[in-house]
């Protein structure tokens, strides 16, 4: 899809693209309601024996798994720096700070970030994991693409359609992650691509994701937030490896609460974009 389509660019201030937005989504919802509804009871956290050593979990799937060498063609190129970070990171309790359904990388705040959004140099990785794709997606769910066009039914009653039909159009690179290893390897691609770049990062994961990986993200010393995903979630390892390779029938889903404080994010991104 073309970005100068984006429902957003039609309209001059953002309340009134997202009032056309969800006006649309209403419609589209007679026309082709989606089977499962977007809210449904989730399933418990985290089980105790999947807590248990997560870090460590997390170090050795990385390597195990890492089958497009990603971790020795961008790790080598700063070896001293890269191993001081993740060691720090890895000594800690937590590699974020939790606020809400916000997990905090690098900055003690949510402040910290929207200084960050309007900052000159910035490149904003927005990300979505593939669970929280409807089962209609018209794209498919395990992939990497996302078609998110406004007058497709199913599109416009997508959560990720709206987020990318709000994005501005520079300073901000949009991903549909399947594995850990995709988007890892693609931050690893955008940080070394652009040097002069300050890299941050809003990405949606389930919270065993944002558990396991906050060390890499550290390691990289790019600063962002992780949206705890709700719903039908991975709460094990064995749950994780099969999400990992597809295998994932139910669906996540971004509370609506949450949902109100992504957009605020981007809202401020593309409000400071637009007077830049």
């Amino acid at each position: 899809m073309n970005d100068k389509l984006k429902l957003w660019n039609n309209y001059p201030h953002w309340d009134d693209a997202e009032k056309a937005w969800n006006e649309g989504s209403q419609k589209k919802a007679l026309e082709q309601p989606l089977k499962i509804p977007r809210h449904f009871p989730s399933i418990p956290g985290i089980t105790k024996k999947t807590a248990a050593g997560l870090k460590w979990k997390s170090l050795r799937y990385i390597l195990k798994h890492d089958e497009n060498r990603v971790i020795p063609r961008y790790f080598f190129k700063r070896p001293i720096r890269y191993t001081i970070s993740l060691l720090k990171s890895l000594l800690k309790k937590k590699s974020y700070v939790r606020d809400d359904d916000f997990f905090l990388y690098g900055i003690q705040n949510l402040e910290e970030f929207k200084q960050l959004l309007v900052k000159p140099n910035t490149l904003l990785v927005v990300g979505f994991s593939y669970c929280h794709k409807p089962h209609e997606c018209p794209s498919g769910r395990f992939t990497t693409d996302c078609i998110h066009e406004a007058e497709h039914p199913v599109c416009r009653q997508c959560f990720i359609g709206k987020v990318v039909h709000s994005l501005p159009e520079k300073g901000v690179i949009p991903l549909f992650i399947t594995t850990i290893h995709y988007i890892g390897e693609k931050i690893f691609e955008i940080v070394h691509a652009h040097p002069d770049k300050q890299v941050i990062f809003l990405i949606t994961a389930c919270e065993m994701t944002l558990e396991m990986f906050g060390d890499w993200g550290n390691m990289v010393s790019i600063q962002g937030v992780g949206v705890r995903l709700d719903g039908r979630i991975c709460n094990t390892m064995k749950a994780f490896e099969l999400s990992e390779a597809g295998v994932k029938p139910g669906l996540t889903v971004v509370l609506s609460h949450t949902e109100k404080r992504i957009l605020d994010l981007i809202k401020i991104r593309r409000n400071h974009t637009q007077i830049t």
